[in-house]
């Protein structure tokens, strides 16, 4: 793949006398890419490969890093767009505000506000005070200015990152009553201050219980059935719908319910595949051949009426379809397993002794 983007190149000149001065300039580069390196705090990309169009101030074939950033202009280029990869790139022009889904997690002191797109949980921000601990016959103001602080500083994340004209779901969770006293507190100064956008959207508030208030308690929030009913209709639970469906299917019937490469290959070359559930990190395996061989699996689904779900490695739900080998199925009627790779052996084995 080529990319191009504007960087910035130190370069180097050498006047008439012989002496050398540098300088840094804003220059359009293309690059053949190499190697990919993502720092997720920053949200930067770093693209290293080859130049390889001709410029004044870089020769063809030299080094270069490309960063990119968010909102940065750019222009990726491929020898071949298959399938998935249109699919990607559209549903990663989907800005974050489109997410309907908002989760605040939180026990005292710690807070994460997020938006759960339907392939990706975006931190949108991570809210750290210090409230003074609760001490034996002592008076208890400075907890509870602390908590208050706590809790505005949580209301203005959610003002400033939620957009409730689109967020169907707001989850608050928490363990113990923390939760249960946010809401409260934010209804009282939402009645306090008159923030309209607060009174006309409580019903969207749901307030749940977590084992603890880190990002990873998403995973066994977006897993309780009662938040997957109220989220029922978002393209977040679709994914975890699937994927429980499919655990549901491996205890009931487990010929219907196939996973592992190999597996799966065979119920799509059988024509059996209902849902296919695959991981977007096997599309951006190095190895072009493997790559097609999932895009191939991907097509033929589409093509026999079957349902694709493609899971972000970035979702809780693609974590766990990682464990499983990236890939799995959901069967319309039960197919003969494969024979395994121990069973060819041993039959290639057999046929060596007889002759």
């Amino acid at each position: 793949d080529s990319f191009c983007c504007s960087t910035m190149r130190k370069v180097q000149t050498e006047s008439a006398t012989g002496s050398v001065a540098s300088k840094t300039v804003r220059t359009n580069l293309t690059v053949e890419i190499e190697t990919i390196d993502f720092d997720i705090h920053g949200s930067v990309l770093s693209l290293k490969g080859r130049n390889i169009v001709e410029n004044q101030f870089v020769k063809l074939g030299a080094y270069h890093t490309l960063q990119i950033g968010i909102q940065d202009k750019f222009t990726i280029a491929k020898q071949e767009w298959d399938s998935v990869s249109l699919l990607l790139v559209e549903q990663a022009g989907d800005p974050t505000q489109q997410a309907d889904v908002a989760t605040v997690i939180m026990h005292e002191g710690l807070a994460y506000v997020c938006l759960i797109t339907n392939s990706t949980t975006h931190v949108r921000a991570k809210i750290e005070s210090t409230i003074p601990r609760k001490r034996p016959n002592l008076p208890t103001a400075q907890h509870d200015k602390g908590v208050s602080k706590f809790f505005d500083q949580i209301i203005q994340a959610i003002e400033r990152h939620v957009r409730f004209d689109i967020i169907k779901c707001v989850i608050v969770a928490s363990p113990g009553f923390l939760k249960d006293q946010f809401f409260e507190y934010l209804c009282q100064q939402a009645a306090r201050e008159e923030k309209r956008v607060f009174l006309e959207n409580k019903g969207k508030f749901m307030l749940v219980h977590s084992s603890s208030g880190h990002k990873h308690a998403l995973k066994e929030i977006l897993a309780d059935p009662m938040v997957v009913g109220k989220i029922a209709n978002t393209k977040a639970a679709g994914e975890i719908t699937a994927l429980n469906d499919f655990y549901q299917m491996l205890k009931v019937d487990p010929s219907r319910a196939f996973y592992g490469v190999k597996h799966v290959n065979a119920a799509v070359e059988a024509f059996a595949v209902e849902t296919l559930l695959i991981s977007d990190a096997l599309f951006r395996s190095r190895d072009l051949a493997e790559r097609k061989r999932f895009v191939a699996i991907v097509d033929s689904v589409k093509e026999n009426m079957g349902t694709v779900r493609i899971f972000s490695s970035l979702h809780v739900s693609g974590e766990q379809l990682t464990q499983l080998s990236g890939v799995a199925a959901i069967l319309r009627f039960p197919i003969p397993e494969p024979d395994s790779d121990d069973d060819d052996a041993d039959a290639s084995d057999d046929e060596m002794e007889t002759a």
